[in-house]
């Protein structure tokens, strides 16, 4: 799938196939791994193979087959396991998609429980790269607040830092999981800069992703 930042190879294309050796992603990763055996892994799904979607016609909706979204992201996590010796530490639920009218909440859950019974409970969930409405989800809702680790926003500069005052009250692990998208420039390094002291100052925020941390492409547009 194209995923803005490239097209990435999926470890199943079908539910009866499974090749853990597909994409330069599992290198990326074993090579992070090797130069820095503490650094944290986090898997984030931009987009899923059809045929984790059923057959129900709810079209592009992951999560209309639950159980299969659930065995999807398992066995990709235990690629990263298996074949590469790597232990995924975070996994999200769908990049800045997916909303509770599409189960994705109930997904969340699910995912935990089957996180648990295949042998990865040290693998945390973040919810939901999005945007702040899932800290009244996750108030209005124990199981799935139970079932995240922490939460991640994208871009949370975007709203006033008040937004936030119902996030602090579940005590979890407060991110901004997408941040920068600057060139690497000196405006760009000011700005991650910005971003880094603002969020925790303003916000609490103790963790700052940068998207996309390495990439090619032109410089503004005449």
């Amino acid at each position: 799938s194209q995923s803005t930042d490239g097209t990435e190879s999926s470890h199943m294309h079908s539910e009866n196939d499974l090749d853990c050796t597909r994409g330069y992603e599992w290198w990326l990763l074993r090579e992070a791994k090797r130069r820095n055996p503490n650094i944290i892994t986090y898997g984030l799904p931009w987009a899923f193979p059809g045929w984790v979607k059923g057959d129900d016609g709810e079209g592009n909706n992951p999560f209309s087959r639950p159980d299969l979204t659930a065995s999807y992201i398992v066995e990709w996590l235990r690629c990263a396991r298996d074949t590469h010796g790597v232990d995924i530490d975070l996994v999200g639920l769908w990049n800045e998609c997916g909303n509770p009218g599409q189960g994705e909440n109930e997904y969340a859950k699910l995912l935990r429980r089957t996180l648990d019974e295949e042998g990865f409970a040290d693998t945390k969930i973040v919810a939901k790269d999005n945007d702040f409405s899932v800290c009244e989800e996750m108030a209005n809702d124990q199981e799935y607040n139970d079932a995240i680790h922490a939460i991640g926003l994208h871009y949370p500069s975007d709203y006033p830092a008040d937004n936030y005052d119902g996030c602090h009250k579940l005590e979890k692990p407060f991110w901004s999981s997408e941040e920068s998208s600057s060139y690497a420039d000196n405006n760009g390094a000011a700005c991650w800069a910005r971003v880094i002291s603002s969020h925790f100052v303003l916000s609490g925020m103790t963790s700052n992703i940068m998207w996309n941390l390495v990439g090619s492409y032109t410089h503004g547009t005449k």
